[in-house]
């Protein structure tokens, strides 16, 4: 079996990037004949234009991604960009896709609700996803229920491929992870970079305790009991913890006595002890940015090898090649 996932460098990789991707792929490594995990720098064009901005984070993305312990030796990690067959794919499956497949999309409705400009590019996303996923014979996708529909469009379009040129593609299924933490963001909403109330994964401690300082709660004072389960600090705090471990820590909410203050105290502690040693080879691996950019084109290289046996079952498919 093979596994791919991914990840866009619009931003500082946070903690719901974490337990909601990186972690649950991470846990895979080992257990599966390939894990394929690459940093998808072509999407996050459509929200990210400075090229300054967009050059950093694809640096530290790639950074953040082998500090948290992806092994290249287990895990094949590269830059979408460094693998061409992605958009010429992506633009052989926008001559068969339906128009109608993407104007239902709800992901872009709800881009450009908040702002995101309604370009080309986002409209057509989806397929440059489905690309990501055929190209590499993905039969099931583990992905959150925010992302099943692009996994669905990318099981259409395979399917209207195959009855249009021949048995060509692997048709993907959607495997919703219900076991993946949905992770709150500091105001309680879904954490994400377009709400700006993220943790930030990696980066100055004063950075992440201001973060954590800020998480939203109650006005209850410190020897009121709470309840834990409605308290955004004690969710973000359990990701960590064993389910004796959390036990303990919800009867003392329950209890009365731990003002917030304190509870973001533990919940920062526990932080940054938990990526203590992924800090540490984070800070080895920046200091030898060849190291690490060999590794992205290594990674690239291995991928182009799956990529191109693909991409060339399609040329032959459509008639590009004999």
């Amino acid at each position: 079996m093979r596994v791919l996932s991914g990840i866009q460098p619009s931003g500082q990789i946070h903690l719901g990037n974490y337990f909601g991707s990186i972690k649950p792929n991470l846990d895979l490594l080992g257990k599966t004949d390939e894990s394929i995990y690459f940093i998808v720098d072509l999407h996050a064009l459509t929200t990210v234009q400075d090229p300054e901005i967009l050059r950093k984070n694809r640096q530290d993305a790639l950074l953040d991604l082998l500090a948290c312990g992806f092994d290249p030796a287990k895990a094949i990690v590269f830059y979408q960009s460094d693998v061409p067959e992605h958009t010429e794919l992506s633009w052989i499956l926008s001559t068969i896709a339906p128009m109608g497949l993407f104007e239902r999309a709800v992901s872009y409705k709800e881009k450009v609700q908040k702002g995101i400009s309604a370009s080309v590019g986002l409209f057509t996303y989806p397929v440059l996803m489905a690309a990501d996923i055929l190209l590499y014979g993905i039969d099931t996708v583990p992905v959150g229920k925010d992302q099943k529909q692009h996994v669905e469009i990318a099981r259409d379009l395979a399917i209207k491929f195959n009855s249009t040129f021949g048995n060509t593609f692997v048709v993907p299924e959607p495997k919703i992870r219900e076991d993946v933490a949905v992770v709150p963001g500091t105001d309680g909403q879904k954490m994400s970079k377009s709400y700006g109330n993220t943790i930030p994964l990696f980066g100055p401690e004063k950075a992440i305790s201001k973060a954590i300082m800020g998480i939203v709660t109650d006005s209850k004072d410190v020897a009121a009991p709470k309840d834990s389960e409605a308290c955004v600090v004690y969710h973000l705090h359990k990701l960590f913890l064993s389910p004796a471990e959390a036990e303990v820590l919800a009867e003392k909410y329950r209890a009365g006595g731990l003002g917030y203050g304190d509870a973001k105290k533990l919940f920062f502690a526990a932080y940054m002890e938990y990526f203590a040693s992924a800090r540490v080879r984070r800070a080895e691996l920046e200091k030898n940015p060849k190291a690490v950019a060999e590794i992205a084109a290594d990674g690239a290289k291995r991928a182009r090898v799956l990529a191109g046996e693909m991409m060339e079952k399609v040329r032959k498919a459509v008639g590009i090649r004999g």
